[in-house]
């Protein structure tokens, strides 16, 4: 009985580092920014259909996509920035979801223009494929270098964040921006940065899930109910309050789908009432 237990564990651990991949961009620019982007998920579909792009047309090979996956979501982001989200920094949030939702549903009509409405298939490289078996549990190996990426990504955050020049002229910017102005900050440029760099690891995660979970133009909708859940539950601005959402919610996903199917994917969402209810600005949030 244990074996199989955790195989749902494993899995699930892994779903929700999938999930901290896409969402923890978004964590980064909606709980530093404050800049309610629920086009992020478009982003992560733009890196997903460049992954595809290269390697059926141009017959590159899995690992040379990703970097450029990541750089085409975050040059995106930073014309889209450039042109249309600075404008909005000081408006209401609703004035911000009405921008960036109306741009999701242009890129989901771009997509299926482009690309069509079927999924997107890639080939990973024969050494991510098939599974390894210790102590009787199987351990998928692309799975597992899912959960080495997404540990990899989320320490690099923090330390870049946390103990580096460049985070401490982001949160400069953020709390105080006229007195950031006043010592010399490039608020502007600081900005767009973190908007590339959200938006870039969002293109990476993107690429990186249409093995696990496929690629259609309805991505930019469907997993950003997922990315919303992970940031709340974390807290925003929590890299590791996002880690543990993720992993939380990805676990129950996994777990509910498996052991009381009956409930299916509704049991995230007790989850996340439960865990709003005892903490309504989430694990580790402040506000």
């Amino acid at each position: 009985m244990l074996g199989p237990f955790v195989g749902v564990l494993f899995d699930g651990f892994a779903y929700g580092m999938l999930l901290f991949l896409l969402s923890v961009g978004l964590s980064v620019t909606l709980g530093m920014m404050n800049f309610v982007n629920l086009a992020h998920c478009a982003f992560a579909m733009l890196g997903g259909y460049v992954t595809v792009t290269l390697m059926r047309d141009f017959h590159w090979p899995f690992f040379a996509t990703l970097p450029l996956a990541f750089l085409s979501a975050a040059a995106t982001a930073i014309v889209f920035e450039r042109i249309l989200y600075r404008r909005l920094y000081r408006a209401s949030d609703l004035d911000q979801v009405l921008l960036t939702i109306g741009i999701a549903f242009i890129s989901v009509a771009v997509a299926a223009y482009l690309y069509g409405t079927v999924q997107q298939p890639v080939e990973i490289p024969t050494y991510l494929r098939g599974s390894w078996t210790l102590f009787g549990v199987n351990f998928g190996i692309y799975r597992v270098f899912l959960v080495v990426m997404a540990l990899v990504i989320g320490l690099a955050l923090v330390l870049m964040l946390e103990f580096t020049r460049f985070g401490a002229t982001i949160r400069a910017a953020v709390d105080n921006q006229r007195m950031a102005r006043g010592l010399g900050i490039d608020v502007d440029r600081s900005f767009a940065v973190t908007f590339a760099l959200g938006s870039g690891l969002a293109g990476l995660g993107g690429a990186m899930a249409i093995e696990i979970v496929g690629l259609d133009p309805a991505f930019a909708f469907h997993y950003l109910v997922y990315v919303l859940i992970v940031v709340s539950v974390g807290g925003l601005g929590s890299i590791g309050g996002s880690f543990a959402a993720a992993s939380l919610i990805g676990i129950s996903d996994v777990a509910g789908k498996y052991y009381v199917p009956e409930l299916g994917a509704f049991l995230i969402y007790l989850v996340m009432l439960a865990l709003l209810m005892w903490r309504p600005a989430g694990l580790f949030g402040k506000r």
